[in-house]
Order: C-alpha cells, then structure tokens, then sequence
C-alpha cells in the first residue's frame, strides 16, 4: 500500500518530506519539465505526491499518516523550520510509543513515533 498525497504547494511539500524525514526521491513523472508526481521513499515505506495547482488547501481530518523516526523530539524543530505545524508537546504513550502530532505544509495530520 502507498499513500498519495494531493497538493497546491507542491515544492513546500516535497521539501518539508525531505527536510523532516530525509525522503529520497525514487520516481518523478514527467522526468523533465513541469512535475506532475513524485515517489518518495522514507525508511520502507513509499509516499506520493502529486502537483495539483488547483486543488483545495483543506486538508481532511479523517486521514493521518504515522511516520517511525529515531527521535521524535529532534524533529520538531524541523517541523516547524520547513512549514509545518506541532499541534503540542510529545507524549510518552502507555503502550511504549513516544509520540508528537503535527501537521505538514498543507495541515495533512502526520503523527511522528517512536
């Protein structure tokens, strides 16, 4: 399964995915000229953008993606630094997991974890 992200703001998306999360491009289609999708690659798992200038900016609250990363709380600064938004202090879970909820450039809900 991959998830597929629909943008207004494509270049502040693509760049905050590689400045929090150190995704590395695998595709992009066209290969030259103005770009409709991209392919990313963060850890296993794959994330899909694709440019679409005229899309709404509203994002949707039933849809979140939850990223593993090494160390949430050194990702915050990040967060905040390339666009996007920490929607509070993190928070060590009963279950193990510690856990920060932030929204992207877009205000898509993207749970880092660790």
């Amino acid at each position: 399964m991959q998830s597929i992200l629909s943008t207004p703001r494509f270049d502040r998306m693509l760049a905050f995915y590689a400045g929090v999360f150190g995704a590395v491009e695998t595709m992009r289609f066209p290969e030259e000229g103005d770009v409709f999708y991209v392919g990313l690659r963060i850890g296993d798992s794959e994330l899909g953008l694709v440019n679409e200038p005229d899309a709404g900016h509203e994002a949707s609250a039933r849809y979140a993606l939850s990223i593993e990363v090494d160390d949430v709380d050194a990702l915050l600064g990040p967060v905040e630094a390339l666009g996007g938004k920490l929607l509070g202090a993190p928070n060590d879970m009963p279950w193990g997991q510690r856990v920060a909820h932030v929204h992207d450039p877009d205000g898509n809900l993207v749970n880092l974890t660790r």
